[in-house]
């Protein structure tokens, strides 16, 4: 669970530092900008970039409760991280946005789905398909899942897992359709088909040309009746 409390350092941005002109210069010197969103307010702030990846790469990953302390100010906004943007080409961070909760009252969220066991169907030559990556619940804060577990143990060819297959989990309130909800399924290889296809067509060929010899064989069994003289 995401109980774990992560402090969190920022500084709030002023009027005169907004803009993409004065962003760019933050990045260079290993800033990354960003918003704390609460209840009717929107504060700018900006983060250092080497303490936002330890929160991200930590314990509870993305789902860590924050404790964002705002320089100058002794009481925590209790957060948490809502999304962030990266750079498409260096994978770096160029902005996020923090959303602060209370610990008392439920927050939406999307989990990662992490399959554990090994499918009996992949075994026998069965190609995984993971259908779905994130499943999206409801619970307090503490209790968000750093991530979700599906069982493959049981996945046969042509079966799947659905999220009506996994355990109940204390606290937690699963939002999509459990029965219409496919995490994973396991399916026969192309090549596999065509084959069993292929066999199939040979078989039913076999089956139509003794099909035809049976008549011929048939009337010339019967041998000419002896005539007397």
């Amino acid at each position: 669970m995401s109980g774990e409390r992560t402090r969190l350092e920022v500084k709030e941005r002023g009027t005169d530092e907004l803009g993409s002109r004065h962003t760019r210069r933050l990045r260079k010197q290993g800033l990354i900008p960003g918003v704390l969103y609460g209840k009717g307010t929107m504060r700018a702030i900006v983060v250092g970039e080497r303490e936002l990846r330890g929160v991200l790469t930590g314990r509870s990953g993305l789902h860590a409760i924050l404790d964002v302390v705002i320089e100058g100010q002794m009481t925590p906004h209790h957060a948490v991280l809502k999304e962030f943007q990266q750079n498409p080409l260096r994978g770096t961070i160029t902005h996020v946005d923090f959303h602060e909760v209370r610990l008392d009252q439920p927050i939406h969220a999307s989990v990662a789905v992490q399959f554990v066991g090994e499918s009996p169907g992949v075994k026998e030559g069965g190609v995984l398909q993971q259908v779905t990556r994130e499943l999206n619940v409801e619970a307090l804060p503490g209790n968000i899942p750093e991530h979700i577990e599906a069982d493959l143990s049981r996945l046969e060819i042509g079966g799947s897992v659905r999220l009506e297959d996994l355990p109940r989990i204390e606290g937690v309130t699963f939002l999509d359709d459990p029965h219409e909800t496919v995490l994973a399924s396991c399916t026969v290889p192309r090549g596999l088909v065509e084959l069993e296809e292929a066999e199939e067509e040979e078989a039913e060929g076999e089956e139509a040309a003794e099909g035809e010899e049976a008549p011929e064989t048939e009337a010339s069994s019967e041998a000419p009746a002896d005539t007397e003289e």
